[in-house]
């Protein structure tokens, strides 16, 4: 008798809960938006080391972190110029360049640095 009494009660108060806590609603903001203005970011320049380069693209390793690479591709601007670099024998492994690139991606905007003669 007892046990159907602590049954029923159980049973009554998980009921109780049940009904409580009720739907469950999405919340509505009302609010407008967040915006952020997002500043356009400097080019910076980086010291580094030819590991390969061609006429679209150069990788270098940069000077202060050695386990840093990264793969450049040419701006419009200087694809001319490192045609003509290419064409008289390129940057050659090891040799040190200055690169002005943006942080946000991956086009070199100027490189500076003596080509090395090719063997």
């Amino acid at each position: 008798m007892k046990s159907s009494r602590v049954f029923a009660a159980a049973a009554a108060s998980l009921l109780g809960l049940v009904w409580a806590a009720g739907p469950a609603y999405a919340q509505v903001s009302t609010s407008a938006p967040v915006v952020v203005k997002q500043r356009p970011s400097k080019s910076v320049w980086m010291k580094a080391e030819v590991i390969h380069a061609d006429a679209r693209t150069i990788i270098v390793r940069e000077q202060e972190n050695e386990r840093a690479i990264h793969t450049f591709t040419f701006s419009p601007k200087i694809q001319d110029k490192m045609q003509r670099i290419f064409d008289q024998g390129g940057y050659q492994s090891g040799d040190k360049v200055r690169i002005l690139y943006n942080p946000q991606n991956t086009v070199a905007i100027k490189v500076r640095g003596k080509p090395s003669k090719s063997s």
